[in-house]
């Protein structure tokens, strides 16, 4: 990690988006840890590990385009004491590998850090095929996995140092694209199992995860001209979740905002929360749902589903009122 985070590598970093910032991080941490090794499906340049693998060629691996057999062979170098990252696009990390990842991460508890990037429509016009929009549930219900979801690039550069000092498997989901939006314009720090308040408010409650962190902070400007004060929650950490504000919130308003169905997401995390707890809260859960659409670019598929800050400005109004 770099001695210094100003500003300047924070819009650097912004600049290069989550795969970017992954690979500039994966290289320090590997810099610092001999025992980091660097693993990919096919995709050394998209996942930004190109730097990686020109430093350190003898811990980089290329296994192809044969995601399965990517999961099992970290397990094999974490079993035998190195700290492999590999990477992918989400959907195939997720889904492809489902029984590996259950297998060697869920059971057997493996040492492997599995990066995710592309999450939600960052793959545009590849279409529905390549989103990333079914990942988190499809892991969340195996025991062990830290999941983690950075809502912009230094929030990556922060999770690739937690994924490293977490002693088992990790989750990690890159979403956006290049010229990443920024919601940390200064360090901060992140712990495992919790989770950053970015705005104040006592209206609502958000918790949002990923790209729509920055879009739940401009809901909240919209929201504030119509004298509504919204409390937005960073959740970097969606596995373990803090459900500290969620307790002490005293309105019963709770929003939930990801790039991600709403069906075994943050959602569906946060509706549980409330159940187990039995409070008195009425849940609005934003993000997809129903049929899938047809593919097009980033901001255009936001549209599309309601995720941009307009829609869902108008939807918690109604919510509410």
């Amino acid at each position: 990690m770099p001695s210094l985070i100003d500003k300047r590598t924070i819009r650097t970093w912004s600049m290069l988006g989550q795969r970017g910032t992954f690979g500039v991080s994966l290289l320090d941490v590997a810099e610092q840890n001999a025992n980091v090794y660097g693993i990919t499906a096919d995709l050394c340049k998209t996942s930004g590990m190109d730097r990686f693998a020109s430093k350190f060629p003898d811990r980089y691996i290329n296994v192809g385009i044969a995601e399965q057999n990517m999961i099992g062979i970290a397990a094999g170098l974490a079993d035998s004491g190195f700290v492999p990252f590999c990477t992918t696009f989400a959907n195939f990390a997720t889904l492809r590998s489902n029984e590996q990842v259950r297998h060697f991460m869920g059971y057997m508890n493996s040492n492997v850090k599995l990066v995710g990037f592309g999450a939600g429509f960052a793959m545009q016009l590849f279409g529905n095929t390549h989103y990333g929009l079914e990942d988190i549930a499809a892991i969340n219900s195996f025991p062990n996995i830290t999941i983690l979801s950075p809502c912009d690039c230094l929030s990556v550069n922060k999770c690739v140092n937690l994924a490293l000092d977490i002693k088992g498997p990790v989750y990690l989901r890159l979403s956006g694209i290049m010229n990443n939006p920024i919601v940390y314009q200064d360090d901060v720090t992140f712990k495992v199992g919790n989770n950053n308040v970015v705005n104040d408010g006592e209206d609502v409650l958000v918790y949002a995860t990923g790209s729509m962190t920055k879009t739940a902070l401009d809901v909240s400007k919209m929201l504030q001209e119509k004298n509504i004060s919204v409390k937005v929650i960073d959740v970097y950490s969606i596995k373990p979740f803090n459900s500290e504000e969620l307790l002490k919130f005293n309105n019963k308003y709770v929003v939930t905002m990801e790039e991600h169905s709403i069906n075994g997401g943050l959602g569906s995390i946060v509706a549980s929360e409330i159940a187990i707890n039995g409070l008195n809260k009425k849940l609005l859960k934003i993000g997809t749902s129903g049929q899938y659409k047809l593919p097009g670019e980033y901001q255009y598929m936001f549209n599309a589903y309601g995720l941009d800050a307009t829609s869902v400005a108008d939807k918690i109004l109604k919510f509410i009122n």
